[in-house]
């Protein structure tokens, strides 16, 4: 009793706080992995302001990948001067600086391009970050690709612009922030230092939604605009997006395919009964916001929950031999 007393207090303490981005919870560490879910589907970024309601419970999602934080090797920061942490994931290596009260990038990989910013280092975030935060930076460097190589400055606008609920999928996200990251770089030859003449442009527009019990945003998605008209190259977009890999997200779930995993009964008062395909030995009992309440040992496949308040839950299960499977049941 006094377990769900404090559990119900920590929710409703959640529930009213303002999420705000902080060095100490939310700078990224080498040895990090983030699992993530590719996302499909045109996310809803329209929201603006205070106490807003972001929908996208019409994306749906794929495969899981993986982004991992690392150290910069020698050469990697004889490269990109300043850098303390690499990030490699979904085909994008980017290289930041740590500091005492900001996160900025050194330096941009991908398949198309690379911007090295080692000129002036452009701002990814300053600490804190609450609703209403604001900054313009300015960012400087080289850039190389397979059509055109050369100079690029430009403009970063970072805001947190609105806050609210997140209906991601089939779940709900209470108290989150969302930032708002506008960066214009325009595109010169090597011998325009006075940066005169622009060969073109890329304008990347990318939103991140935090909440205050995830390290991680629960929904990145990005706009990517290329326009290098000597290079042939018109205004070309492409767009992606990307969900945190949490058990109410899960690409069964999310997708809604057929359950494996069977919940008798459902809904459930003191215990649940487990089947399908699998040898599980351990399973995790998650609130619909993908808090972690509950960790149990199966015992003859069943699973004690009376100690639970009534409400909807998602259980994963796991074995050593067993694929982890997600099903969804209610307490009551």
């Amino acid at each position: 009793m006094r377990k769900s007393v404090l559990f119900l207090l920590m929710a409703s303490g959640l529930y009213t706080a303002q999420t705000t981005i902080t060095k100490a919870f939310n700078d990224p560490l080498t040895g990090e992995t983030v699992s993530y879910l590719s996302v499909t589907g045109t996310p809803n970024n329209s929201a603006t302001g205070a106490n807003t309601t972001f929908t996208n419970t019409q994306l749906t999602a794929g495969a899981a990948s993986s982004t991992v934080y690392s150290t910069p090797s020698a050469g990697e920061i004889t490269t990109f001067p300043g850098s303390t942490l690499k990030m490699v994931g979904s085909g994008t290596t980017v290289y930041y600086k740590q500091t005492a009260s900001k996160l900025e990038i050194t330096g941009l990989v991908t398949t198309d391009a690379t911007l090295n910013l080692a000129t002036n280092n452009g701002t990814f975030i300053s600490y804190p970050a609450a609703f209403g935060y604001s900054e313009v930076d300015q960012a400087q460097g080289t850039f190389t690709s397979p059509s055109a190589s050369g100079l690029c400055k430009g403009t970063i606008n970072i805001s947190a612009d609105a806050s609210g609920t997140l209906l991601l999928g089939p779940a709900t996200f209470n108290n989150v922030l969302r930032t708002k990251s506008v960066q214009t770089f325009n595109l010169h030859l090597p011998n325009d230092t006075s940066f005169i003449f622009p060969i073109g442009s890329i304008t990347n527009t990318s939103y991140a939604y935090y909440d205050s019990t995830h390290k991680f945003p629960l929904l990145t998605t990005i706009e990517t605009i290329v326009n290098v008209p000597v290079a042939g190259i018109n205004n070309q977009t492409s767009n992606a997006a990307q969900a945190l890999n949490l058990p109410t997200l899960s690409t069964g779930d999310f997708v809604a395919k057929k359950e494996s995993l069977k919940i008798y009964p459902n809904p459930a008062q003191d215990a649940i009964e487990l089947k399908g395909a699998g040898n599980f030995s351990t399973a995790k009992v998650y609130s619909l916001d993908g808090k972690l309440v509950k960790t149990a040992d199966l015992k003859a496949g069943k699973v004690q929950i009376s100690e639970l308040p009534p409400a909807a839950y998602f259980i994963e299960v796991s074995g050593k031999d067993s694929k982890a499977e997600t099903a969804k049941f209610i307490k009551k």
